[in-house]
């Protein structure tokens, strides 16, 4: 090994550990909330503060986490939950897309639509309950429906601001070397507004989960939200937070998921910012 290999060796060595020791400590921090949080919560019921009936310590949920494992009965209720959820966000961020370029391209259709969409999207989901039952029952199209319903809105919203957003002198350009419309609208519009269509598509992801958990208590008998439900009513009470840590770890991991592919989709940003 040469001289010069093994003064490089060292320094990497210490560069490496430098950089461990931020991820480690990066780590620490944005864990501490959560385990002040975890800590307070199986101290206060211990400590007689607030009554073991009503809240228990997170030892005896995972306890009942554990079992809703060695039962089972977890999946079958995870799989309701997933489905339900991911088909109303697959349809809510088709139809926003196509919509939103409709409105954000065509500005005739635009001033026709804006105020008719403008007055739906101050409608609530949960205010559409007794509707979306009326037309469509009590089963799975009315639960899905309500979800679609939450996030649509918010991929519509955010890609009618993306398109709008082009600037001008691009498609200009496009045009001037004889680019089609659709061209245009494939190579210059949709890379532009991409990052507001996943900004919109990851609230869209937060909206689903709400609108699950409301769904689901309404005529269901599976998934996450009736579990969690279905336990309060019968009094088992860590099941009921069994089932509300599984709701928000589902959630979490749809929003990461999310967040990976936003990462993936726009990766060429990030080339770009270094490049800059």
């Amino acid at each position: 090994m040469s001289d010069l290999s093994m003064l490089r060796t060292p320094k990497l060595r210490a560069i490496r550990t430098a950089r461990r020791g931020v991820r480690l400590s990066a780590l620490f921090e944005r864990s501490i909330a959560l385990l002040v949080f975890v800590l307070l919560w199986e101290l206060l019921p211990r400590w007689g503060i607030v009554s073991t009936a009503y809240f228990n310590p997170p030892s005896q949920v995972a306890i009942a986490i554990g079992r809703l494992f060695d039962s089972g009965n977890v999946w079958k209720h995870l799989a309701a939950s997933a489905i339900r959820s991911l088909s109303g966000l697959l349809i809510a961020v088709i139809g926003g897309v196509v919509c939103s370029f409709a409105l954000g391209w065509f500005r005739r259709v635009e001033r026709i639509i804006d105020p008719l969409y403008q007055l739906l999207r101050q409608v609530s989901a949960f205010a559409l309950f007794p509707v979306f039952m009326l037309f469509l029952g009590i089963g799975e199209s009315s639960k899905i429906a309500i979800i679609v319903w939450a996030a649509f809105w918010p991929v519509l919203l955010n890609t009618i601001s993306g398109v709008k957003q082009v600037e001008r002198v691009f498609i200009d350009c496009a045009r001037s070397m004889g680019a089609s419309q659709g061209l245009i609208f494939a190579k210059v519009v949709l890379p532009a507004a991409m990052p507001e269509i996943l900004t919109g598509i990851r609230l869209a992801g937060v909206y689903s989960i709400t609108a699950l958990v409301a769904a689901e208590m309404i005529g269901a008998h599976s998934g996450l939200s009736f579990y969690t439900l279905n336990s309060q009513e019968t009094f088992q009470i860590p099941d009921m937070y069994a089932g509300i840590v599984l709701l928000a770890i589902f959630g979490l991991l749809i929003n990461k998921s999310l967040s990976m592919l936003e990462r993936h989709v726009l990766r060429w940003r990030v080339g770009l910012a270094q490049n800059g």
